[in-house]
């Protein structure tokens, strides 16, 4: 049976993949532009984002949230220019709900050389479903059996991938970006790993990893860390996963971090 769903699943991929495809070449011919803002749900769909530039598209621009709950913002954006004449100045992804007090750095760092799967939970959470760092699940994503922890925490099956969120000026060294990208900062697309022995982690079947790059400008404490780690162990990347259990939301607030830390066990650092 297992055959089966996959085959189907399989299936339904190549065709929305070649749909996308199609629909993309139709917009270029009527608009000359080389650059696709693509929006709706299925701009989640990593691996067909990345096959559009398969098809001659120079960029491709993807909000963090571009499916129907950030559709609110966009509304939002628009009314605002139409009744001042301004545009929303947009600043990143971290709209929500603000958890006070310095990125926990030390303590993320303490987790990792203890070889722990540890969260993190501070400042404005993420605008969408990806976690970008403020609510996020992570590890070394080195260890050989990371992977099957995390599945066994997440509830997941074991084929499903996790992402690295790597230091972007790294980003060439280990992996081979669609287009020639040189950053991915809200993990849109799929990319094959360079070294994929050295990181079972966040590698899925098929050799690629989903990527969060990040610079300083970005997230001046999310890359501290990372360049913390990197300085200890020769590794610019950590595994990167959603802060939630699967079928629940991801962790908001502080209650929700207690809550969390009660039922699994796992620490979720709020701060230093």
């Amino acid at each position: 049976k297992d055959h089966d769903d996959f085959t189907i699943a399989r299936a339904a991929q190549i065709q929305i993949q070649e749909r996308i495809l199609s629909y993309s070449e139709y917009a270029r011919d009527i608009t000359g532009s080389e650059n696709l803002v693509f929006m709706g749900g299925v701009a989640l769909n990593c691996v067909a984002n990345s096959k559009l530039f398969n098809i001659g598209w120079k960029d491709i621009h993807i909000m963090p949230n571009p499916g129907d709950a950030g559709s609110s913002l966009g509304a939002a954006a628009l009314e605002l220019y139409n009744t001042t004449g301004k545009k929303v100045k947009w600043d990143g992804p971290y709209l929500g709900h603000n958890i006070e007090g310095s990125y926990p750095i030390k303590k993320s760092l303490a987790s990792l050389k203890k070889g722990e799967l540890f969260g993190i939970a501070n400042g404005k959470a993420e605008f969408g479903p990806r976690a970008l760092g403020n609510r996020s699940l992570c590890a070394d994503p080195r260890g050989p059996k990371v992977k099957s922890k995390m599945n066994v925490i997440k509830k997941r099956q074991k084929f499903r991938p996790f992402a690295p969120m790597i230091l972007e000026e790294h980003l060439e060294e280990y992996f081979d970006m669609p287009g020639g990208k040189t950053t991915a900062p809200y993990m849109q697309f799929v990319a094959r790993c360079k070294k994929p022995e050295e990181f079972p982690a966040i590698i899925h079947e098929d050799g690629t990893s989903r990527v969060q790059t990040v610079n300083k400008e970005q997230h001046p404490s999310l890359y501290k860390l990372l360049k913390a780690f990197y300085k200890e162990t020769g590794c610019p990347m950590l595994l990167n996963t959603s802060l939630n259990i699967k079928g629940q939301p991801i962790v908001n607030d502080k209650a929700d971090v207690e809550a969390f830390t009660k039922k699994y066990g796992i620490k979720v650092h709020t701060s230093d």
